[in-house]
């Protein structure tokens, strides 16, 4: 069975020939570039620098002859230009703090404090404010708020609009090529055409921009989701209009359709509950999420993903509702989120992408045997009926053990009844 075959099957909650695996296939499921790094070495493939394809999270490029070793199912087809504005091209060696060689692309300008933290800029522009700090410790970055003081009578929507307007022709032969680049690929497709994701936060910053306007701050967002539920409303309003017309553009224009796209990574959960109630949810979220999932249904075959960490089990309802079609991370280390109960609750309306392993505690600290077996397990109960693509419990981070990832993979081999690694 081909790998897309193998993801359809999945999808569709029929039982294919092996649990199909993702990483890589979308900034949820990647895995950090020193990660990447270690298991090239570990696997004796080529040694070259390693491309940086987010850098805002540090996530590496996994090539084709690292994909194949490890089985992945999956290939990504993102944006032309990353979360900081400027585009993944021309790539460029750069030192990181950890004294690891990467490839990065050419406009990633970056300037350092006497702390030695990394700053990086909007669009490369170093005339600008930075917008992302990575500590001299750290390996990835974490956003700058660069919000203006509000005063509430002077917010426009328009200004939480700046980062959404139509797509341009240029983006859209972009996609295709994109598409195209992957035709004979017996792999699935996900797609993250952009401008789908409602008041998620990591957007929320607008680390694109050079000077964002409105209400830029996370913590100012939230409260707001509640004190200004007029104004939220009408962003979120605009926004799905704007979306379902490149959307549609996007799908008249491409000849190679992806299987799956990527719609929002707006986390609803915390460790041990919600950021906002389910009749906040229902209210400020689900008729935009609706909107975008009925015109994807009703135009395309493309199957939707939804991102959301945390203790999320209350909200799966809500997300059937909202029409989506697979949950990630599946973090079943929160409270509530028990993958038994996840399965026989909603395993024939969802697809869990993600689950496989917690990536909290057992893959970063635990002993290879205590990963392989929450593998074995969490294989076992997701796998029942289809409806599950293995991948962790959001990306792979920096410092995890490469012999906890090996252990990882060959539980899966295991389960899947092939040789091991």
């Amino acid at each position: 069975m081909l790998s897309k075959e193998r993801i359809s099957n999945a999808l569709q909650h029929i039982t294919p020939d092996k649990i199909p695996v993702d990483f890589g296939g979308t900034s949820v499921t990647g895995m950090h570039v020193l990660v990447v790094e270690r298991l090239r070495h570990y696997f004796d493939l080529e040694a070259h620098p390693v491309k940086v394809v987010e850098p805002y999270q540090m996530l590496g490029e996994i090539e084709s002859d690292l994909s194949d070793i490890l089985g992945i199912d999956t290939v990504g087809i993102a944006p032309k230009n990353n979360m900081f504005g400027f585009a993944n091209e021309h790539w460029k060696e750069f030192r990181t703090p950890w004294e690891q060689v990467v490839l990065v692309p050419e406009l990633f300008h970056s300037t350092t404090n006497d702390q030695g933290d990394i700053f990086i800029h909007p669009e490369g522009d170093t005339s600008c404010a930075p917008c992302a700090r990575m500590p001299a410790a750290g390996y990835f970055f974490d956003a700058i708020i660069r919000q203006d003081a509000i005063v509430d009578d002077e917010l426009d929507p328009n200004n939480n609009l700046e980062e959404f307007s139509e797509i341009s022709d240029m983006d859209i032969r972009f996609f295709k090529q994109q598409l195209e680049v992957h035709a004979q690929s017996e792999k699935a497709l996900i797609a993250n055409f952009g401008g789908t994701a409602m008041g998620d936060i990591a957007l929320v910053p607008a680390m694109h921009l050079k000077h964002p306007k409105g209400i830029r701050d996370v913590a100012e967002w939230y409260m707001s989701t509640l004190m200004r539920p007029d104004y939220i409303h009408e962003v979120f309003a605009r926004q799905t209009d704007i979306a379902i017309h490149n959307l549609n553009m996007i799908h008249k224009e491409i000849t190679l359709q992806p299987d799956v796209v990527f719609i929002c990574g707006t986390d609803f959960g915390t460790q041990d509950s919600q950021f906002c109630s389910a009749e906040t949810f229902k209210n400020l979220y689900l008729p935009y999420y609706r909107r975008i999932n009925d015109w994807i249904h009703s135009n395309t075959g493309w199957k939707t993903f939804k991102h959301s960490c945390g203790a999320i089990e209350p909200f799966m309802p809500l997300f059937i509702e909202s029409g989506f079609d697979i949950i990630n991370p599946v973090q079943v280390n929160a409270a509530g989120m028990d993958p038994e109960r996840l399965k026989s609750q909603f395993g024939n309306r969802l697809v869990f992408w993600g689950g496989g392993i917690d990536t909290q505690k057992t893959l970063p600290f635990g002993q290879p045997k205590d990963v392989e077996n929450e593998v074995l397990k969490h294989c076992e109960i997701f796998s029942t009926n289809g409806g599950f693509v293995f991948t962790t419990v959001h990306n792979i981070q920096a410092n995890v053990p490469v012999n906890n990832l090996v252990s990882m993979f060959n539980a899966l081999h295991r389960f899947n009844g092939e040789p091991l690694l």
